[in-house]
């Protein structure tokens, strides 16, 4: 199985959105690129809302068949490790192995002598193709580096091993991700990764780096937009070199988990893909439910008042709801409205003030990210959440395709 050049990752916490999703890529194809869909759902957000991975490929199957899309799509098992995938055995073709918390964890020093000796030709000056810079490499930083991600490296080995042994070798594809953590890797370390992911046999077609900066859930890239480029860059170079020295996969590619709605780094993603004609995966997941929100709000009455009520449950729970995703958050709490005040709102109020427009002024990122971190509230509503998103689906439907497409594939993938 083998993911296509370009590809998405479309979240869909409440599994009503997925025609919607595909359509944006319909609207990709007819544009001239092919934009391959990915419905992702971690293991956490199947917990809160209380769903199973099967309805995630069910969901994918049905808006596939009903809008006849004759290009691949996968379903992806979100941030799993060894404790988390076995739910994802039977639905799941895309695994991204999520090893952030064995970073660090220093594997035992005959492992680490062995890398080093098996990479010695590593050490010195690495030229790589497309960029002026070289990589400086001595023996004493390739230590340091396989000290500090070996054995990250070695659990995603025994993770891929796990979904092998189920799903047989070549029938899904996997992916190594190392983004939810303090710090970034840089192209240096991350060639070196390379080198022990193809170690351990796996055959790796995306990696998800972190990179410096802070991707907050839902809102614009915060950081040094030049320097992301840099970096994205000698990543992309970095994988390239890894695929002719190393025996990777051609098609590995860089996955970029934004956390949504990165528009300021668009352009520098677009620009590298480009320049390398180098394939990308966008992990832009989440902010389907919050284009759900804007739909209820926009369509008035009770879908207005039931957005009102979610905010205002947020509001009250918000240590909460904010504990889990600290790190990827941040809200200023003055800066959010009380409940009291918007219950007051007009539909066009609330939506102005979610919707991500950084340009408008009644836009509030503290509010739009409070609501991000709150759809436990909406799974916990139940039914009377799901009958309006049905009720509603037209319009909710407009806005999700619309963000989709208009603020995501057209930016990265169109160069537009």
């Amino acid at each position: 199985m083998k993911l296509g050049k370009f590809s998405i990752g479309v979240g869909d916490r409440f599994a009503h959105q997925a025609e919607a999703q595909l359509s944006a890529c319909l609207l990709a194809a007819k544009a001239g690129v092919d934009v391959i869909p990915v419905w992702n759902k971690s293991n956490r957000e199947h917990v809160i809302i209380g769903s199973e991975p099967s309805t995630t490929r069910a969901a994918a199957d049905a808006a596939v068949k009903a809008l006849r899309w004759d290009k691949p799509y996968h379903c992806d098992a979100d941030h799993i490790n060894l404790k988390t995938v076995d739910r994802f055995l039977e639905p799941c073709d895309f695994y991204t192995i999520d090893v952030a918390d064995f970073i660090g964890q220093k594997a035992d020093q005959v492992s680490i002598d062995a890398f080093v000796k098996r990479h010695a030709g590593l050490v010195g000056t690495v030229a790589l193709e497309g960029v002026d810079d070289r990589f400086e490499i001595t023996s004493a930083l390739l230590e340091q580096v396989a000290g500090k991600f070996l054995a990250a490296v070695q659990h995603a080995g025994e993770v891929y091993r796990k979904i092998e042994a189920a799903k047989g070798k070549g029938n899904f594809i996997p992916e190594v991700s190392m983004d939810e953590t303090d710090t970034a890797q840089t192209p240096v370390e991350l060639l070196i990764i390379l080198a022990a992911i193809a170690d351990e046999g796996i055959p790796v077609q995306t990696i998800a780096p972190k990179f410096s900066g802070r991707f907050n859930k839902g809102v614009d890239y915060v950081g040094d937009v030049a320097q992301f480029e840099r970096e994205m860059v000698l990543d992309v170079a970095a994988i390239a070199y890894a695929v002719r020295s190393f025996g990777l996969p051609e098609n590995l590619k860089l996955s970029v988990h934004s956390g949504s709605d990165k528009f300021s780094i668009y352009p520098a993603i677009h620009n590298t893909a480009k320049k390398f004609n180098a394939g990308i995966h966008l992990k832009t997941a989440g902010t389907t439910w919050l284009e759900e929100i804007i739909g209820l709000a926009e369509a008035g009455g009770d879908g207005l008042e039931l957005a009102k009520e979610i905010y205002a449950q947020a509001y009250d729970h918000s240590e909460e709801l904010c504990g889990p995703y600290a790190s990827v958050i941040d809200i200023d709490p003055k800066k959010l409205p009380l409940p009291v005040e918007v219950n007051s709102w007009t539909s066009e109020q609330f939506t102005s003030a979610l919707r991500h427009d950084p340009h408008a002024q009644a836009y509030n990122s503290s509010f739009r990210q409070l609501l991000h971190v709150g759809f436990k509230i909406a799974a916990k509503m139940g039914q009377k959440y799901l009958d309006l998103l049905e009720v509603n689906e037209a319009v909710i439907a407009k806005n999700v395709t619309g963000n989709l497409y208009d603020r995501h594939i057209v930016p990265v993938f169109l160069g537009q």
